[in-house]
């Protein structure tokens, strides 16, 4: 297993040293059609639990969480033009590449099981 989630609806899809962070499906849903995404600057730290950025749809804004503490190695940029790319697809379509700076906060994290539970009991 390589990808964990925050109960916000972020996950963090992990590589190596390296966790891609975007929304999950489930969020993707919740919002609809993204029309624009909020990105941190690259090369910048982050912490675990911190904001970096928000995703507006037309039914709502969020501000996004990072599962993961570390250093901002990368932002989709691909998102400042078509941040619906995000709705198509989250997976694929992630907000901000972060050099993790300490691992074990996975740890902390939901696995896919507990998340799939999470967003069942929110559905009812």
């Amino acid at each position: 297993m390589n990808t964990y989630y925050l109960p916000s609806h972020e996950y963090a899809r992990v590589e190596g040293n390296i966790a891609y962070i975007g929304i999950s499906e489930y969020a993707a849903k919740q919002l609809g059609n993204v029309v624009y995404v909020d990105l941190p600057e690259a090369d910048t730290d982050i912490e675990a639990g911190e904001d970096f950025g928000a995703i507006e749809s037309v039914k709502a804004a969020s501000d996004l969480f990072s599962p993961v503490s570390g250093a901002i190695v990368e932002v989709n940029e691909q998102l400042l033009d078509n941040p619906k790319l995000v709705s198509e697809d989250p997976v694929t379509n992630w907000i901000i590449k972060v050099e993790m700076s300490n691992p074990d906060e996975l740890n902390n994290l939901l696995t896919p099981e507990a998340y799939a539970e999470l967003c069942a009991k929110e559905q009812h």
